[in-house]
């Protein structure tokens, strides 16, 4: 059926141009498509799913079989034997007419996606390659290639890695070389990148200097220096006096600064007013005030700063000149801030807007840019005060006083409170105590920040001082005045423990750690108070906290030592006393401690290395002279024993026991005649000694000496003498147990009786006499560790509180370190 609307074009009009536009091609007829036995097969196998043919479409001017619904294929041409229209013929495309359908092509037939946009061709070809052999390219890559490795460099720097900064400036100066030798070859010297050249030069220069390779970085500067090309050059000579200036060759250093400075042009002012600056530096640095001087008046009067100020004032105050002095202060205080008043900071209404606006910059990095530059005025201004007060004026107390109402008519007026309280600080440095309080009480009707810190002071004051009555009363003023003082808080807790109510000083102490946690005086103190009340695992917690504030505390390492020692702990006690003498070496007690504990432990050989490191740093410690001494004795090295006793009889003279371990080391080492020297040396300073003279008697027997019988006979009268003397001791007892069975109402004559005993028995050594013999006590393997020096007790840290340039509120200062226990 499909077949019959086929019609064939004769041959002879093949010359009609646009004859067969009217055909109908019979491919488009779908109304029989269920009946077309081919499509149907087509549609039910993947012959239909073939991809599409993407060969080059056939002009249609050759003959294309066509499957019909009968099986047979007949080949599809025009009615006149023409092309179709659209197809492609001889490479050219035919016009597309109203019949075909935009983007429809003859491929869509034969299986083809639609795709008028031709996407399905892929991507297009990539560009063609420029010739990268060309030297203007590789000069270009070069060239890229330095600019990469100079900001590798910087970049390292900035990271702190100098060495690889310095590497990569020189492969970056380096590869300039070869750039510049290869531009030569090629072109004009005219065309080479000076930009290039000048900062790879300077920042090798800069890396050499950061290396603290100062001739190499000298040398590259010199280059630029001296190369007329570079405009800028001269201006690197501060960088050359910089260097100078670290070499402390500082005629040098002024030289360069001053050559710079010709090279500098006026426009420039702030850059000159630094070079000036650093000019006055060197000057400082070579002793010449006057020319110092010169430098820091020329920058007062042009741009006055801080730092220029108080140079100037340390100027004056080398060569002495009061008045100057007095006129640097007074141009000090009138350099400008150039800061906000806190006005700013607080709200004048309840507009919420404003609110939230002031709370997002009250703490914002301009804020704190403010504070830095507040804090910093206010401190250069102190220390000016604190120095030329003493030398201005007749005395040091008329002198701050000048200062003080200097300070009072600028607008540093806060600072006026802080120069009192500074005084009665200087006061106490001086050791004028009473100077320092009449200061202080004068603050008692300020108001109320100032009050709390005076009142303080003069709490920490009358505790050092052990009037604990005054110091209570203090402490309270300063609390009420400012309950929110952390160091008010701190004193009145301290005057609490001193009274032994622990509970109540814990109070105050976690009072004050609740309103600044950073008060390391009341963590410190909080311990201990949790160590006297027996509350060791809390103390352990407080002085943990406080390590990991302190770090290098050896105070704080040494209650935590302490206190696992307490526990039990002797492994913990151990490692904490090892980071202890890691901060302070030469600590003879604490490497006492660690021997003792390293001995309890068994470890003799540790145990003589601390005994032996604190006999080396304080060989006056008996107790350790008595374990080494002890020790050689074990290890039968009594001649070494012998150097250790020697000293405690030095140190201790009139104890005979240490002249008797003499003796005995040589007896034990086989030295019978030096032993026997000595011997009779301790009898005729001990004549009475018992254990002496029975030495002597067994050596002269050994001997067979003649000296024999008359050691024996006074060992004789020496024990009978003792026996007597035991027997009236004896008596006495018995007679007073007597006299107190009998009562007060005994006759006259057994109390005269008593008397005369008592007066024999002051006639006659006793047993607790200096010289008595202890020799029948053994020394043991180690001795338990005695302090020399005596107990000493625990004590609180205290509190002084000052007013800080940074919060406006009082300082701590720490009270009497702890010592070792």
């Amino acid at each position: 059926k499909m077949m019959q609307n086929v019609h064939l074009a004769p041959e002879a009009d093949e010359d009609d141009l646009y004859s067969g536009y009217n055909d109908y091609n019979p491919t488009f007829d779908t109304e029989d498509l269920e009946n077309d036995v081919a499509f149907q097969q087509a549609a039910r196998t993947s012959h239909g799913r073939r991809p599409p043919v993407t060969a080059k479409v056939p002009g249609t001017s050759a003959s294309r079989p066509l499957a019909t619904g009968f099986g047979s294929k007949a080949t599809l041409t025009s009615s006149m034997g023409r092309p179709m229209t659209g197809a492609i013929q001889d490479g050219v495309a035919r016009p597309m007419t109203a019949v075909h359908a935009a983007g429809y092509t003859k491929a869509a037939m034969r299986g083809s996606s639609f795709d008028p946009l031709g996407q399905a061709r892929g991507p297009a070809p990539p560009l063609e390659m420029k010739n990268s052999e060309s030297s203007e390219e590789k000069i270009r890559q070069l060239e890229k290639k330095v600019n990469e490795l100079v900001e590798e460099s910087c970049i390292a720097n900035s990271c702190g890695d100098l060495k690889l900064a310095l590497e990569k400036a020189k492969e970056a100066g380096r590869k300039e070389r070869v750039l510049v030798r290869q531009r030569e070859q090629i072109a004009t010297p005219e065309n080479i990148n000076l930009d290039l050249t000048y900062s790879v030069l300077f920042n090798l220069a800069s890396q050499y200097a950061a290396n603290e390779m100062y001739a190499e970085a000298l040398n590259t500067y010199q280059v630029i220096v001296k190369n007329k090309m570079f405009s800028n050059g001269g201006r690197l000579k501060v960088n050359m006096g910089n260097i100078y200036l670290k070499q402390r060759n500082y005629s040098k250093a002024i030289k360069f600064y001053r050559m710079a400075l010709d090279q500098i042009p006026s426009a420039h002012k702030e850059m000159r007013i630094k070079i000036m600056q650093n000019i006055g530096v060197a000057f400082i640095k070579t002793g010449q005030y006057v020319d110092a001087s010169s430098s820091f008046e020329h920058i007062m009067s042009m741009a006055p700063n801080l730092k220029a100020g108080f140079n100037l004032i340390l100027c004056y105050f080398a060569i002495g000149n009061g008045e100057q002095m007095k006129k640097a202060f007074q141009k000090l205080i009138a350099v400008p801030l150039e800061v906000d008043y806190d006005d700013k900071y607080t709200s004048p209404n309840d507009d919420p807007h404003t609110n939230l606006l002031i709370e997002a910059i009250k703490n914002d990095s301009l804020r704190q840019i403010e504070r830095e530059r507040k804090s910093m005025a206010e401190e250069y201004i102190m220390t000016a005060a604190k120095l030329i007060a003493p030398v201005i004026e007749t005395s040091f107390a008329v002198g701050y006083d000048w200062c003080v109402d200097v300070v009072k008519a600028s607008h540093y007026v806060e600072l006026a409170n802080d120069l009192e309280i500074n005084k009665a600080t200087t006061y106490l440095r001086q050791q004028d105590f009473n100077q320092a309080l009449e200061t202080l009480k004068m603050f008692e009707k300020k108001d109320s920040r100032v009050k709390s810190a005076a009142a303080t002071n003069l709490s920490f004051l009358y505790y050092l001082e052990n009037e604990l009555a005054q110091a209570t009363n203090y402490a309270d003023l300063a609390v009420n005045s400012d309950r929110y003082n952390p160091a008010a808080l701190t004193n009145k807790g301290n005057t609490v423990f001193a009274n032994g109510d622990y509970e109540k000083a814990a109070e105050f102490y976690k009072e004050a750690l609740r309103n600044d946690s950073s008060c390391t005086e009341a963590l410190y103190n909080l311990g201990l108070t949790y160590k006297k009340l027996n509350r060791i695992d809390e103390a352990l917690d407080c002085f943990l906290k406080l390590h990991a504030i302190l770090r290098n505390s050896a105070q704080v390492l040494h209650q935590i030592a302490n206190i696992y020692e307490i526990m039990e702990d002797p492994s913990q006690a151990i490692e904490w006393l090892l980071q202890l003498i890691s901060v302070v070496p030469t600590d003879p007690h604490v490497l006492a401690k660690l021997g003792r504990l390293y001995d309890n432990e068994g470890d003799k050989s540790q145990a003589f290395h601390y005994y032996y490191e604190s006999y080396r740093y304080f060989p006056s410690n008996i107790a350790v002279i008595e374990w080494l001494g002890a020790y050689y004795i074990d290890t039968q090295f009594c001649e070494k024993a012998i150097e250790y006793f020697e000293r405690a009889a030095l140190i201790l003279p009139t104890q005979v026991k240490w002249q008797l371990m003499v003796a005995s080391c040589y007896r034990r080492s086989g030295n019978y005649q030096k032993a026997l020297e000595k011997y009779k040396v301790i009898h005729r300073k001990f004549p009475e000694n018992v254990e002496c003279l029975r030495f002597l008697v067994r050596l002269c027997t050994d001997m067979r000496l003649k000296e024999v019988q008359e050691y024996m006979t006074k060992l004789k009268k020496v024990e009978k003498l003792k026996e007597i003397r035991e027997q009236r001791i004896k008596s006495g007892r018995d007679g007073s147990a007597r006299s107190r069975r009998e009562g007060n109402a005994g006759s006259d004559s057994s109390g005269t009786k008593g008397e005369r005993m008592s007066a024999k028995l002051k006639a006659l050594p006793g047993t607790s006499e200096p010289y008595e013999s202890s020799g029948s006590k053994e020394i043991g393997n180690h001795a338990s560790y005695i302090d020399p020096l005596g107990p000493q007790a625990e004590r609180p840290k205290t509190a002084a509180r000052k007013i800080t340039e940074e919060d406006d509120f009082a300082d701590e200062e720490l009270g009497e370190d702890l010592l070792p226990e």
